[in-house]
């Protein structure tokens, strides 16, 4: 799978793949409200992002495009790891992992000291991930119908 991975910066063409991986991922896990202003950053990824000290990543094996995720500033130390997807059947295959290694990276070149990130409560699959890869749950707080865990990662 490694071999075949490329994850390289969004590009527009990329939009109608990746925003229906989006909401395909949440889905899933049942923390899909459909469209609405919570998805106006994917239609706005150069100013939200490429602009702000920010980076939005893609995955492809071949032509498929399999994951997604981004880093958004928080502030002159602090970013926050935004829109984490890997497409269902290629969860657990190191997809996910690349792509934090490569944010976090980006975090580091940009001098943030700290990584913020949320997760719904009824995403037990990528809390247990986050967990895994050095992020601890520092608030849990209520928006609309879900419980968000809140997590931080210090970075060195």
């Amino acid at each position: 799978m490694a071999s075949k991975l490329l994850i390289r910066r969004y590009r527009d063409s990329d939009f109608e793949e990746m925003f229906r991986l989006h909401h395909t991922a949440l889905a899933l896990v049942g923390a899909d409200l459909g469209e609405g202003p919570w998805d106006d950053d994917l239609r706005r990824i150069k100013k939200e992002y490429f602009d702000n000290r920010g980076e939005f990543l893609i995955a492809t094996i071949g032509k498929r495009l399999v994951g997604m995720g981004a880093l958004r500033s928080k502030g002159r130390k602090t970013a926050e790891i935004k829109r984490m997807r890997v497409r269902p059947g290629l969860q657990r295959e190191g997809i996910g992992t690349k792509l934090l290694e490569k944010l976090e990276a980006h975090a580091r070149e940009c001098g943030y000291s700290r990584l913020i990130l949320d997760a719904t409560a009824k995403q037990a699959g990528a809390l247990g991930f986050y967990g895994k890869n050095g992020y601890a749950e520092i608030r849990r707080k209520r928006a609309g119908k879900f419980v968000l865990i809140i997590m931080e990662k210090k970075l060195d």
